[in-house]
């Protein structure tokens, strides 16, 4: 009497799902022929690289190319694969190609992974996403071996096209640019290089915009009135979020003293770039120590909003900054419901967004002065680290090799949260709530 029994919602078996591919991965990259010196690294590095992995985060400990051997960075990349895709939808994918019969509890675990808005099809679905990727990967493999085959050989140079054409598909960030002899480079040595830019771009915005989206698109083509409003939003809000901060970096960022050695055309492909990679690679093309302080900012909005549900990317995604706009818009003109394109959101849907929005800025705020108090950081330093974990970013100031095991602690788990979600978080940890009949007496509060 009076106890609840535990159910496996999809909640956690998606929570369990990511948790066991990092562990997983963890252990696989304790081996000592894991890394190029055959000397094993710790469990928690071991652990943050392999969750920064998963998470499709980015965030690194040790220069990839320079720590790592083919098989640690083989690791890697099928961690960022399968993180990407989702675990569940991965093993869901699996069972499908060996003929194996998928139930219907099943499929309620798949509809949930993959955010679809219903249970009919998602096995269809699941065929295309997967069919889409290596299209996608496949694509960007091919542009991207182009250009790095002639500068490093065949072999290495499709090794090259195939890790980062997947680290940019799932808005990973991962790189293997340290063969230069410089750790932590990125892709800076390719700031003014159209095929390099315009592919990881594109990779970076594809897998951002949501399988759904993609499947929306392919239904009803350039019909854009017969879009889901789901994908409306997603495409004019993403839109607004590359168009407008690439103006304001190109024009006002990137014509301040310390980028005077980029040429017009570096700009322009940096300032396209870096409005891109927020949301959420973890690319980058210009050293990120020489942002502005308002630069910074805005990159740290940019790796909060994230990218769309049922995407590669993380962060608060651009539906919830969109119902969260629509939400106060409504408040102004004193409306019972936000309205968007001729449909009005449920009213619930304000009340899902004001608690993604206190959980995201209330992790953020308390994990910088975590970091900043126990690293000794700037806190300009320790809330880029702490958005761009919490958006699954990868971005990064330069401090994430000398954090100490707290603040490693402290990433791995806003890594984590970033990627699993904030509501899948809060329904796998909170029991369900029994519907009742009966409700309290109603008192208004001035608010305000």
């Amino acid at each position: 009497m009076g106890t609840r029994r535990f159910r496996w919602t999809p909640a956690r078996v998606i929570l369990l799902a990511f948790f066991s591919q990092i562990l997983v991965g963890a252990l696989l990259l304790c081996l000592p022929f894991a890394t190029r010196t055959g000397e094993s690294v710790s469990f928690l590095d071991a652990m943050f690289t392999a969750a920064s992995a998963t998470c499709v985060t980015g965030l690194a400990l040790f220069d990839t190319v320079q720590q790592w051997s083919w098989f640690g960075q083989g690791v890697i990349l099928l961690l960022i694969q399968v993180g990407g895709l989702g675990v569940i939808t991965m093993a869901m994918a699996a069972a499908i190609f060996s003929g194996r019969k998928i139930g219907l509890k099943q499929r309620f675990f798949l509809q949930e992974s993959l955010s679809a808005p219903q249970m009919g099809g998602v096995l269809r679905l699941t065929g295309f996403i997967l069919k889409m990727t290596a299209i996608f990967e496949g694509a960007g493999i091919l542009a991207l071996a182009l250009r790095f085959c002639p500068e490093m050989g065949l072999a290495r140079g499709l090794w090259y096209a195939v890790f980062h054409s997947v680290s940019a598909f799932c808005n990973a960030g991962f790189d293997l640019m340290g063969c230069r002899g410089e750790s932590f480079v990125s892709l800076t040595h390719y700031a003014g290089d159209p095929v390099v830019n315009l592919t990881v771009m594109l990779l970076i915005i594809l897998g951002g915009l949501g399988f759904f989206t993609w499947y929306d698109l392919k239904m009803h083509r350039l019909h854009f009135r017969q879009y889901a409003l789901q994908t409306k939003i997603i495409l004019v809000v993403t839109g607004l979020l590359l168009v407008l901060p690439a103006v304001y970096l190109f024009f006002v960022e990137f014509s301040q003293p310390q980028w005077a050695s980029l040429t017009a055309g570096e700009r322009f492909w940096a300032a396209l770039f870096q409005s891109v990679t927020p949301r959420t690679a973890g690319f980058n093309t210009v050293p990120l120590p020489l942002l502005s302080p308002v630069g910074a900012m805005l990159l740290v909005c940019l790796m909060l909003i994230g990218g769309a549900p049922g995407s590669t990317a993380g962060g608060m995604k651009v539906t919830t900054v969109a119902a969260l706009a629509l939400s106060v818009r409504a408040a102004f003109r004193r409306q019972d419901t936000p309205r968007c394109f001729g449909r009005r959101l449920p009213k619930e849907t304000a009340l899902y967004v004001g608690a993604l929005l206190f959980l995201y800025l209330g992790l953020f705020l308390v994990s910088g002065a975590v970091i900043c108090l126990a690293e000794g950081v700037s806190l300009e330093a320790a809330f880029f680290e702490t958005a761009s974990a919490l958006g699954t970013v990868g971005l990064s100031m330069g401090i994430t090799p000398e954090l100490g095991p707290v603040s490693k602690v402290v990433l791995m788990t806003l890594m984590f949260f970033g990627r699993v979600g904030g509501l899948t978080m809060m329904y796998a940890l909170t029991q369900e709530g029994r519907g009742s009949v009966s409700q309290l007496p109603e008192e208004k509060i001035t608010v305000g």
